[in-house]
Order: structure tokens, then sequence, then C-alpha cells
């Protein structure tokens, strides 16, 4: 994401709530709930429309955590009435292939949640595939449809932002964040490094050190 517009006078607000798979696929179940609009994409990422009354109900959400003691009872509550509005929203079909065990979308998001918490090691994709109970053609046919990546891809992103993180915040250089995260050649890294951000790992972090400074300056 890039924020647009922030100032310490008009702060840019950000908020992300993380969606419990069952709670939705248990919303699916209990409620009569009306058919969403058709999906127009079968992507794991996309944009959809902030309704008036989604934006009231996190708005609620954000306002019962000033109150500590409302927060064990309410919050379910409000968080139960976003699922609702987000399943019969634009993205509600989406959203329910998500929650479906056993769907295509679910097979593939064990891949990934495997890939983040693996990405250091090597990678072969039969062994993912049968992890999830896939073939492997099926599998990467599926996960680039969903990612807009291949598997090799999608690691090497994981690596890649692990490595600049690595080099910003805890001052490593390129050579040894190279090889924390799994490449076994500093060339190739600095090649695949600068082809996804744009420069070489020295002149990014310097880049973005000076952007920092001109920020907070």
């Amino acid at each position: 994401m890039q924020i647009i517009k922030a100032s310490r006078e008009k702060p840019y607000l950000g908020l992300r709530l993380k969606l419990d798979k069952r709670e939705i696929a248990q919303l699916i179940v209990d409620g009569n709930l009306p058919e969403p609009p058709a999906q127009q994409s079968s992507r794991g990422m996309a944009t959809g429309e902030v309704t008036l009354p989604l934006l009231n109900a996190f708005e609620r959400l954000i306002d019962i955590l000033a109150e500590e003691k409302d927060i064990p009872i309410l919050v379910p509550i409000v968080q139960r009435e976003i699922i609702y509005r987000l399943l019969v929203g634009d993205q509600g079909a989406r959203l329910r292939q998500i929650a479906s065990a056993g769907s295509q979308s679910h097979q593939i998001g064990q891949a990934i949640d495997w890939l983040k918490g693996n990405f250091t090691g090597p990678l072969r994709i039969d062994d993912l595939a049968a992890q999830v109970n896939m073939s492997a053609s099926t599998f990467h046919h599926h996960f680039r449809t969903l990612t807009a990546m291949s598997p090799l891809q999608f690691q090497k992103m994981l690596r890649l932002n692990e490595a600049r993180r690595l080099m910003l915040t805890e001052n490593n250089d390129a050579t040894t964040a190279a090889f924390q995260v799994g490449y076994e050649s500093p060339s190739q890294f600095s090649r695949e490094y600068s082809r996804l951000f744009g420069a070489p790992p020295l002149r990014d972090i310097t880049n973005l050190r000076q952007m920092a400074t001109r920020e907070t300056g």
C-alpha cells in the first residue's frame, strides 16, 4: 500500500482486521444470507467499495477500544456485523470461497501460510502440492491464478522483502541479509533485488533512509 497524504495535523489512520475463517463459515451456515454480487476475478487480492454501513461498523469497533470493559462483549458482535457486511458486499463471493474448507482457495491459502513460515529453505513444488492435496500442475495453475505469481516468484518476493527489512531496520549488510533469507549467491540476490525494488540494495536502503529523514525532519 502507499499513503498518499498525511501530516501531524491530519494523520493517516490505518486499520487491519484479521478475519477468522471459522467465524465466516459459521455465519454462512447460521445466517440466511442473500447472494453476493457475481465475482469478477479469482485473484487472491482485490479492492472493493467501502459502504457506509461497513464504515460505520468499523468506526464503532474503534470506539469500543476506548472502553476496556466493553471489549469482551461488544467487539465480537461488531466483528460479526463486519463479516456479514463483507459477505453480502462486492467481494462476498471471494470471501465465501476463501472460507470454504477444501476449496482451492483454501488449499492455496494453506500453501501460502507454509511459504511464509519456510521461505528461507529450498522449495520443492511437488512436495508442497502434495501437502495441500493437489497435483503439481493443478497447484501451480491455481497458485498463479490466485496470486498472479508462481510459487517460486512468491518465495522470491518473501525473501527479498525480508532482506530489505533486515538491512533497513537491523543494519545488516547486503551479503549477510542475502544469506539469512536463503540466497546462496550475493550477485543473484543483488540482481533480483534491483529487479523488484528498482535499485541495488545499498542505494535502495540509502534512499529509504533519506526519505524517512526528510519526512521526520
